[in-house]
């Protein structure tokens, strides 16, 4: 378990600058769902250093070779939130998804005041289908922080499958095919189109 300290970091807020540096696979992977890839938390100044390292090899490519990195600063020190978070957003840009899942489910048990780990939980989910899981976590992301911009957003793309999702359904419990809920799916579909071909 984190040590009380880390479980109380004195800025929770996103760092943009490190979510520019790692977003790569996202868009391909994971389709128009926000995830959270840098959290602006101590860290000590060697581990600080490895995962400065660790994200330079990512970006250059060498991509094994920058989990491995992490994995190496991990052995050194497991608890270190910084290390964790990055090696669950790797291995999620992997497509390493039950890997991801586990890492990110760990950190809600270790530092449950933590919005960001729920909203990456979220996105996993979402990409394989789990909208009403994936809804579950954003809501907890979102009752820790309201003001979670990529968590509210990630909620609205959510909301948008489950009502795409609820019409299909009436449409085919009717008898006959409804002219104003054919609406309601061409508009939806057309709305889910648009945002997933969103660039970020």
């Amino acid at each position: 378990m984190p040590k009380q300290s880390a479980k109380q970091p004195q800025d929770r807020s996103i760092q943009h600058a490190e979510v520019a540096r790692l977003r790569k696979a996202v868009p391909q992977l994971l389709g128009a769902f926000a995830l959270c890839l840098g959290l602006a938390f101590s860290i000590a100044p060697a581990r600080a250093s490895e995962l400065d390292t660790a994200q330079r090899q990512w970006l250059a490519g060498q991509r094994s070779t920058a989990v491995a990195t992490l994995e190496a600063a991990l052995r050194q020190t497991p608890d270190e939130l910084k290390l964790r978070f990055a090696l669950g957003v790797m291995r999620m840009e992997l497509g390493e998804l039950p890997a991801a899942l586990q890492i990110f489910s760990a950190l809600t048990q270790d530092f449950p005041d933590l919005a960001d780990p729920y909203n990456n939980l979220a996105v996993i989910h979402a990409s394989q289908g789990e909208l009403d899981l994936a809804r579950v976590e954003l809501e907890r992301a979102l009752n820790l922080q309201p003001g979670h911009a990529q968590a509210q957003e990630n909620l609205g793309d959510v909301l948008l499958r489950l009502a795409l999702r609820a019409y299909q359904r009436a449409q085919q419990a009717l008898a006959a095919p409804s002219g104003p809920l054919a609406l309601k799916l061409k508009r939806t579909h057309d709305l889910l189109q648009e945002t997933g071909t969103r660039g970020r």
